[in-house]
């Protein structure tokens, strides 16, 4: 068994290698794919995982979300981030 990936604001995420980022023209939104499963991806958290380019840390994600989203509470912004790409880093989606 693997260790648990702990994502904080300084973790640099990517999807994993055999994770792939796809618009699903069927039903016209965004999904993580990978074989035997599919994450459909609602608006924001497309808008995350676009930005998880493995160069860029959580910190410069948050940012970018700020200005794409500028009525949003930054604190706000950190805590759904922090929430979803824990969620994917444990069930290996994204990888630091």
């Amino acid at each position: 068994m693997t260790a648990r990936t702990d994502i904080d604001l300084e973790t640099v995420p990517r999807l994993a290698p055999h994770m792939r980022l796809r618009f699903d023209q069927t039903r016209q939104t965004w999904a993580v794919q990978a074989p035997e499963r599919t994450f459909m991806l609602d608006t924001i958290a497309h808008a995350i995982i676009s930005r998880c380019d493995g160069a860029t840390s959580i910190v410069g994600v948050v940012d970018g979300l700020c200005v794409a989203f500028p009525g949003a509470p930054r604190g706000l912004i950190e805590k759904d981030v922090l929430v979803l790409l824990q969620r994917f880093a444990d069930k290996g989606v994204v990888i630091a």
